[in-house]
């Protein structure tokens, strides 16, 4: 008789711009070891200066108790325009909601983008696949540096762009995409395997009363920090959209490593914009398939919400 063994756990690098959202992804996936090896967490200008986003990501592995985590800085700024920030939404540091300390776990010395490409090169070829939760511009960097890690990443899962539900920004980009298009332009021309968590997803996964209350009835540390983060932000997306809620962009990332049963979308042809002053950023998605342009991205566009919250307050409730 043969016993069946467990799958092995995902290896994954998280490049994100901490923001509360961002912080719930990275906590979502340290507390869910059995699916998730997370190798390093690089950092990226984006919802705040890379000096916060660099501060913010320790801050939140010390709330998970986990000051082991490699953290590494990234790009300053997009490849080439100036930094637009989203203070508007995630407050002046980035992580406004509960007050917490200053980090004292250390920052890596190698840059990001250094630690991206030796990580691939290291690494079993196709063992390695990358979240990025805010600009893509550290992940375009390293395909510029080193093409030759383009065959060697499993996938590239992350948060941004949008079909449907169109522009968070400006009426037709999101945040992530319009604040370093040129990047993102790279990534989605790379050939590598990308999934993508657009609007139209995240705006399904809804905080609401009772979904932020079970965070906060954890009664830990982390389960309220969580709820705060989320009274902090959600006060922004209810306003600007009339809903119920506020939507947890970032952690379906980590959700989808982990449930992908949870998600379902389609494999289109997405491009970006890169050359219009009106729709900068946007992501082009064949949705219809009403082009001849070969498919590069599987567009997710349906969540189970109710499965997502249950996942992630299991998960946090661990920690």
């Amino acid at each position: 008789m043969t016993t069946a063994h467990a799958p092995t756990p995902r290896k994954i690098i998280i490049d994100t711009d901490p923001g509360q959202d961002d912080a719930v992804a990275i906590l979502l996936a340290l507390a869910s070891p059995e699916e998730i090896d997370l190798l390093g967490i690089t950092t990226v200008a984006g919802n705040v200066p890379l000096a916060l986003t660099t501060k913010n990501a320790r801050i939140v592995c010390e709330l998970a108790g986990r000051s082991d985590v490699k953290v590494f800085a990234g790009a300053e700024g997009p490849l080439e325009r100036p930094l637009r920030t989203a203070e508007h939404v995630h407050g002046d540091t980035g992580l406004n909601g509960p007050a917490l300390p200053d980090p004292v776990m250390p920052l890596q010395p190698m840059p990001a983008v250094d630690f991206i490409v030796e990580t691939l090169r290291n690494e079993p070829s196709g063992s390695v696949t990358l979240c990025p939760l805010g600009p893509l511009t550290n992940i375009a960097m390293a395909l510029q540096k080193a093409p030759d890690i383009a065959p060697r990443i499993a996938e590239i899962v992350l948060m941004g762009g949008a079909y449907f539900e169109v522009g968070n920004i400006t009426p037709a980009a999101e945040f992530n995409i319009y604040v370093d298009p040129e990047a993102a332009k790279i990534v989605f021309a790379s050939g590598v395997k990308l999934t993508v968590m657009p609007l139209d997803v995240t705006h399904k996964a809804l905080t609401t009363e009772p979904r932020v209350a079970a965070f906060r009835d954890m009664g830990t540390p982390v389960g309220r920090a969580v709820a705060e983060w989320t009274d902090f932000f959600e006060r922004f997306d209810m306003e600007k959209y009339d809903s119920p809620g506020a939507p947890l962009h970032d952690p379906c990332v980590i959700a989808w490593l982990i449930r992908p049963e949870l998600f379902s979308g389609r494999f289109i042809n997405v491009e970006i914009e890169t050359e219009s002053a009106l729709t900068r950023g946007m992501t082009v998605a064949d949705w219809w398939r009403v082009t001849d342009r070969a498919p590069n991205a599987m567009f997710i566009g349906e969540v189970d919400a109710d499965g997502f919250f249950k996942l992630l307050t299991d998960r946090i409730a661990r920690l």
